[in-house]
């Protein structure tokens, strides 16, 4: 056909198509006239892209060893926040507040809050692969910082808590391709 080699490469599947004959046109009475008049049963067919296929091949594409690396755009959650120290009541209330903040800008954020060790809850999220994380804890906290991880690139940086609904609000806008000044 092309006289070249044939190549060998990898790949994914992410949609199929079948041929299906006419079992179903059959049972249905769907039929067609073909060019001499005759009534024939409808040779069917399927395809379909599922979301479960669509899903493992980003993840395939976009992973590493500690996980998922989702891309913002198809991300369960842009942004999770990590709050340290359940118990400590402003730890709470900072973490709260941060989240209605964020939620209020349109970012998609999950508060993680549960009552785990700092690292179960910062692998949990690196396995998970949510693409930004905030760190809410007492010590930042009495600096007047919290930590601000890029998954992708586990890039992290303090950043004030004052400015940070606005400084995660414009890197998510600046990622998805809008600007966060209009």
């Amino acid at each position: 056909m092309c006289d070249a080699p044939l190549g060998v490469d990898k790949s994914i599947e992410v949609g199929h198509i079948f041929k299906l004959g006419t079992r179903y046109s059959e049972a249905l009475g769907a039929v067609v006239l073909d060019q001499q008049g005759e009534s024939r049963p409808i040779v069917m067919g399927c395809y379909g892209i599922g979301i479960q296929r669509t899903m493992a091949a980003v993840v395939e594409r976009h992973h590493d060893d500690a996980g998922i690396v989702w891309p913002l755009g198809v991300a369960p959650f842009e942004v999770v926040i990590t709050q340290l120290a359940a118990q400590d009541a402003e730890t709470t209330d900072a973490a709260g507040a941060l989240y209605d903040a964020l939620v209020r800008e349109g970012i998609e954020v999950i508060l993680d809050d549960r009552d785990e060790r700092p690292g179960v809850k910062f692998k949990d999220a690196e396995l998970v692969g949510i693409p930004y994380r905030v760190t809410v804890g007492p010590k930042g906290l009495k600096e007047g910082k919290v930590e601000l991880v890029r998954r992708r690139t586990r890039e992290a940086r303090a950043v004030d808590f004052q400015k940070a609904v606005g400084l995660v609000t414009e890197t998510v806008l600046e990622e998805r391709g809008f600007s966060a000044r209009g």
